[in-house]
């Protein structure tokens, strides 16, 4: 069954999600990837919650979305927590979650019109 939501209409929607690809607007992408309501950018060089540090935080931060949804992979992760004291420090919220929860949170954001980032990690 495929859905739509009409409010958000326009925006990057998450159509589809499996381990190692994202569906988004009928084009797929593997994880490491940020997601905008109307920007797509595929060259965030995080492919690892390891990797993920204050400076890749920083890059989403400069968008100002209201909220950061993190997606770290198959499984919740947690990074360290002085990794994320960009979004803190701009007044960001953030979600930590698996990708496809993330996926879900994030469609559910924009169909209330939420200005809000997904990055996710393989």
């Amino acid at each position: 069954m495929k859905m739509s939501l009409d409010k958000a209409a326009g925006l990057n929607l998450i159509s589809a999600y499996a381990d190692g690809q994202v569906t988004i607007r009928d084009a797929g992408y593997a994880p490491s990837l940020l997601v905008l309501p109307t920007e797509i950018i595929v060259d965030w060089s995080v492919s690892d919650i390891t990797q993920l540090d204050s400076q890749a935080i920083s890059r989403i931060a400069e968008h100002q979305p209201e909220i950061v949804i993190l997606g770290t992979g198959v499984q919740q992760c947690f990074p360290d927590p002085r990794v994320l004291i960009p979004l803190m420090a701009a007044n960001i919220g953030y979600e930590i979650m698996n990708n496809a929860a993330a996926c879900r949170t994030y469609n559910i954001l924009l169909s209330e019109n939420r200005k809000a980032a997904l990055a996710l990690l393989p």
